[in-house]
This record gives C-alpha cells, structure tokens and sequence, in this order.
C-alpha cells in the first residue's frame, strides 16, 4: 500500500508541475499576444477627431431646403444637458448595467451565450456601450479575434481613461443613426427638425431604436419598421423601471405631433442635381450649399397630378409609369418627375430612359421644311406613299388628299409630314434636330421623320424651348450657384446654352402651327385658356404616349408608358399626356398673367375646314377621357 501511495503522489505532482507550466505558459502566450496586438492600437487621440465626408445641402429656388447629403453631425451635448428620456431609452435598450461593469458585461456576455446556444444562432449580443465606443471609433467592422481582442484592451483603456458619463457622451456624440447622421443631436434635427435637448419620450425612444440597424428602422426610409421598433423601445424602458405602461401608452399616443416626413418633395430632381454638382465642382473636404432651380410648388403639384392620373383613368388602360418636367424658358428645370413612386424604383423616367418620341418628333421636321422655304399654308398631299420597302400609315388609316401644312401637323398626318421631311431633305431634318438640342447620332433616314430616334423626355421638351423663348436653345439645369460653409461663392452658372437656333420668323410660325395642335388638331384634350401650343406624340402599338407643350412661360413635357415597353390600351398622346399636361399647367399657371407667344396674340383660328368638322363632334370631354384615345395621333 505504501508503495502505491507514493507512486500516486509523484504522478499527482507530476500532472500539477504540467498544469502549471501549462498554465505559466497559456499566461506568457495570452500576455504576448495582447501586448502584440496592443502594439497595433490605431492612434487614441487621431480616432477621437471627427472625420467625416464633406456634407452637401440643396436648395430650392425659394431658398428652403431640400436635403442634405454627406455626414451630419450635431451639437456636442453632454450626458447630463439630454432630456432623461433619452439617456434612458438607450441604457434600457443597449446596455442596462452600464454603470455598474467595468467595460466588460459578464452576466451579459453569459446570457447572450445562452440563449444564442439555446437559439442555435446568434440572437443577442453581450457587447457594452464601451465596447461599442471602442469598436465604432477606433476599429474596423471586421470580425476576426485580432479585432475582438484590441476591441476588449480598448474598453479597459477608456474606462481606465474617463468616467462613465465621459464615455456614455462620446457614444452619444459619434454613434451613426442613418441618413447621414452621426450622434443624437443630428438625428434630432434631420427626423424632427429640433435639437436633441427638446425631443420627447416617444422621439427619444425612436433614436434608440435606430442603433440596432439605423438604415433598417430608419423612420423616413421605414415608418412601419421605425413605429415597431420604437415600441420595442417603450417595452424595454418599462421593463427597465424608467417608465411606467401608462407613461409609455401616453407616449405612444403623442407620436404624431412631430413625426419626421417620411415623403420627400423632389427626390428624382435631387439626385439629377447631385449628378450635375460633381460636373462643375468637386467639394474635397468643404461643407457646401447648392442652390437649386426647383420651384416647390411647381414640383408637388407635378407629383400630385401624375400620381392622380396613373391611380384614376392610368389603371384602366394598363399604363403604370409616367414621367414629367417642366422648364423656365433659359432651362431651369423648375419641376421633375422621373416615375411613380421614387421609394419603389430611383430609376429617373424623365433624364435616363430613352424611347421613340413618334409625332412628337414633327415639330422638328417641320421647322426643317419653313426655313427651306416651305410655308404654313401651302399645300402637301396626304396620300398613300412607299420609300422603298417603307410604307407609313395613317392613324385612322384613312387620307385628306391635300391639305395646307399647318393641316397636316395639326392633325398629325403621317403621310403628309413624310412628304413634308423628303422637300426639306431628311439630312437636313437630323441637322436640326441636332440643333435643336437632340442628343445622339442621328440616322438621316425617312423613318426619322415619324419620331424613331430615341430621346429622353427632358432633351425633347428642350427641344421644344426655342420656340418658347423666341428661338434661343437651351441646356436644363438645376444648378445655380455653389457657395461653402463660410458663404464663399464657389461657382455660378453663366448662360443658358448655345444661342439662337430659331429665326424669329420661323419661330412665330411654328408657334402659329402648334398652336393649331391644341385648337383643333389632336392636342384639343390639352387646350388652356392662354396662348399655348404643344404637339402629341405616340410610339408604335401604344408604348409610349407624349405631349409636350409650351405657353411664353413654361415648357412642359410628359411621358407615359410601361418600363417593360407593353402596349398600353390604346393611349395615345392626345389622351392621358394630354390630360395629365393641362392640370398641371392650368395649376403652374394660376393667378399668373397670360402671356403672349410670339405670332400668337391669342387663342388660334381654326381652319374652316376643321371648325366644319368640329361642329359634328359631339362627345364630352369626360368621354374623351374615359376612351382615353382621344387626340388621335
């Protein structure tokens, strides 16, 4: 027995010496380790400084602001100058026992290990607001054990280094919360327009829903996702004991009062004006202010109207996207739509897609012909014609024989305008189209002349500013002026494009013919009750419908169709465009005198051929809306 103790005690001390050396050993590596990856600390004091992108502001015409793009940071505010709400509502939701651990949350760490085993994946993280501070200040999002354990050595350090409060202020100071927005302050002012210090329960409780995922619950991007989560918040301040149910229900119940918008005006305009400040400027490191050439009211009243059109007679002829700009006469785009609904597709219907034009192309064929010598009231035959192995139709598929040119673009005649283009020569038709401001190489072909060079709706309602103007040609903008921080004026447009392209003559008998389009052609759906002119235009099988048209004050251009190119039910150009046209003119123009255009002092004459024809015509303007096909084309 004696032996086989002793032998039992040399091996139990045998196994404690290789535990402890072991142990000694597991201690030197962990302290090399930790001293080697503390040797990779970032900089402490350059980490603190707060880099940020530069931060862009866009302005509307009228000076108020559209938006801000960049990074937002606002008033550094200290723990004890916020309203306890939100203190609150972020201990209660991040990290409850903040100021009893010592960086570190071990029964926090614990749980969440549990219920992630438990879960068999990761539903709760043990991470503190020190770490959190020592992660997104100083670290990389990268998961690796380097990062986890400078994350760990950085959270001693800063409770070592500052009190509870100092450290609680820089996470509330430099935490992101979407849109842009570093710490509470700026997310205060960008969701409710106020400073941190004057937010309420339910706003504070908002912010504090955002640290789990800022673009997630974001309350402009996500309302529903934001209103959930921020009752999840409430939930957490009651079960924290800083609240009470009632004063969380009462808080719930005052949500409305200041809501942050969750629709923005103008968001196509703003992110084609943000293209256009990298053509002219490149900001480096300085805030700037951009304003703008949006004109607010001009821009809802286009929103609200194209949205009415596509709800009300749009769904009844399958045609589910439209688009729509409006223009001051030297270019500034005062309005723009670029589809739908901005939330579902950014994609800018008005500046990005191209699509064939059809007879809203004529206008340009026609202004080839008068300055060859053409004029309004000669006269072309609209008759059956073949080019080749190209025969164009009408679109009744019936024919007027002769008729005057002013005729056959008011009533948009293929054939007749196809004779139109071949005496003006149809190189002569793409030079001026190019002229005119059309973008692209253009096939000099006799196709051309019915509108199958494919354009973006704001280059053709350009197109169409010289004759508003009085023949001067255009290029939109939306950029007036940049200026920095400090009021430095950075860059001012000059100019508006390349001069005159239009002689007056010519100009004033376009006028006098697109003026014709809406009296009695097929533009009468858009008739106002000021000198207009304009002119329809529809693609082959009904994809895509246009009207653009002018007064002496504003040129405006609508497009309507499907983004996957099917037909629509037989809409054509005098149809919806037309419609959604005129509403949102009659409300740009309200209260406004009424202008003349020049060669036209008033509304104009109806040929007498034509008035003979409208006598016949008898059908309600309420039924040419509901056919939708009125306005032939």
């Amino acid at each position: 027995m004696g032996d086989s103790d002793e032998k039992r005690g040399r091996w139990l001390w045998s196994l404690v010496k290789c535990a402890a050396t072991v142990g000694v050993w597991t201690v030197i590596a962990g302290v090399g380790v930790t001293a080697w990856y503390a040797t990779d600390l970032p900089d402490i004091d350059e980490a603190l400084q707060a880099n940020r992108r530069p931060m862009v502001t866009l302005l509307a015409a009228d000076g108020s602001q559209l938006e801000t793009r960049g990074d937002l940071y606002g008033v550094p505010i200290q723990v004890g100058d916020l309203p306890k709400a939100l203190t609150q509502a972020v201990l209660a939701t991040e990290d409850r026992r903040f100021y009893d651990h010592f960086g570190l949350d071990i029964i926090g760490i614990a749980r969440a290990a549990y219920h992630n085993v438990r879960a068999g994946r990761i539903v709760q993280g043990g991470s503190t607001l020190t770490q959190q501070v020592a992660k997104n200040l100083f670290l990389t999002p990268e998961r690796s054990y380097k990062r986890k354990i400078q994350e760990v050595l950085l959270s001693l350090w800063l409770e070592h280094k500052f009190t509870k409060d100092q450290i609680f202020t820089i996470y509330l100071n430099r935490v992101y919360l979407g849109a842009g927005t570093y710490g509470v302050d700026a997310a205060a002012r960008r969701y409710f327009g106020v400073p941190a210090t004057r937010i309420m329960v339910y706003e504070a409780a908002m912010i504090a829903g955002l640290l789990k995922a800022p673009s997630r619950y974001n309350p402009r991007a996500n309302p529903a996702l934001a209103k959930k989560r921020t009752a999840q918040v409430l939930r957490n301040m009651v079960a924290a004991g800083y609240l009470t149910e009632a004063e969380a229900a009462q808080a719930a119940n005052r949500r409305h009062n200041r809501l942050p918008r969750t629709r923005q005006l103008g968001r196509y305009f703003i992110d084609w004006a943000l293209e256009q400040v990298a053509d002219y400027l490149v900001p480096g490191d300085r805030d700037i202010t951009v304003s703008t050439t949006l004109n607010p009211a001009l821009q809802m009243a286009a929103e609200r109207r194209l949205a009415s059109v596509l709800d009300g007679p749009g769904k009844k002829v399958q045609a589910t996207q439209a688009a729509l700009v409006a223009l001051a006469g030297d270019g500034a785009v005062r309005a723009l739509v670029g589809g739908r609904r901005y939330a579902t597709s950014p994609f800018n219907r008005a500046t990005q897609a191209r699509r064939q034009p059809g007879s809203a192309f004529k206008p340009i064929v026609f202004l080839a012909a008068l300055e060859t010598g053409m004029r309004p009231t000669d006269t072309i035959q609209d008759a059956p014609i073949t080019i080749g192995d190209w025969t164009p139709r009408n679109f009744k598929r019936k024919f007027l024989g002769d008729v005057t040119i002013a005729e056959a673009l008011a009533q948009s005649l293929n054939a007749a305008a196809v004779r139109v283009g071949q005496k003006a020569g149809f190189p002569r038709v793409a030079e001026t189209a190019s002229r005119l401001g059309i973008p692209g190489e253009i096939a000099a072909k006799p196709s051309l002349v019915l509108g199958t060079h494919d354009v973006s709706l704001i280059d053709l309602t350009a197109a169409y500013a010289p004759f508003s103007n009085g023949g001067m040609a255009v290029w939109p903008y939306a950029v007036r002026e940049i200026r920095d921080a400090d009021g430095k004026l950075l860059y001012a447009r000059s100019g508006s494009g390349p001069g005159r392209v239009i002689a007056s003559q010519h100009v004033g008998q376009m006028n006098r013919m697109m003026a014709d389009v809406i009296v009695s052609g097929t533009g009468k759906t858009a008739r106002l009750d000021r000198p207009a002119a304009g002119k329809t235009g529809t693609s082959q099988n009904h994809r895509d419908a246009w009207f653009i048209g002018y007064t002496a004050d504003l040129i405006a251009g609508v497009w309507i169709g499907n983004d996957n190119g099917k037909p629509m039910n037989r809409v054509t150009g005098g149809g919806l465009p037309a419609i959604l046209w005129k509403r949102f003119m009659t409300d740009a123009h309200r209260g406004q005198s009424k202008g003349a255009l020049l060669g036209v002092d008033g509304p104009a004459t109806i040929p007498s051929r034509l008035a003979a024809s409208n006598e016949q015509e008898k059908e309600s303007l309420w039924d040419r809306i509901l056919s939708v096909v009125k306005g032939e084309d």
